[in-house]
C-alpha cells in the first residue's frame, strides 16, 4: 500500500522562540481598584496610597497595577 502525499499536508515545524530585543524580561500586572486593595491580604504601599486618594470626596481613579498579579509576558 503506497500512500500518495497531498500538497499542503506537511508536518508543522512549530513556533520558534524569539529572544527579547531589549534583553530584559517583561512583566504584566492587572489593574485593580480601591475596593480590591481594601480587602487585600497583603497590602502594599502603592495600593494603600491609592485607597487613601480614592477615599477623598469627588476622587476619580482608574485603578493601580497590582504587584501580586505580576506575570511574565511571552515566556
Amino acid at each position: 500500500m503506497h500512500m500518495k502525499r497531498v500538497k499542503g499536508m506537511t508536518k508543522g515545524k512549530g513556533k520558534k522562540k524569539t529572544s527579547l530585543q531589549s534583553g530584559r524580561e517583561q512583566f504584566s500586572m492587572k489593574i485593580v481598584t480601591s475596593d480590591r486593595c481594601e480587602v487585600c491580604k497583603t497590602p502594599c504601599t502603592r495600593g494603600m496610597d491609592y485607597v487613601e486618594r480614592m477615599s477623598q470626596p469627588g476622587a476619580v481613579g482608574n485603578g493601580v497595577p497590582c504587584i501580586l498579579t505580576r506575570t511574565k509576558v511571552g515566556g
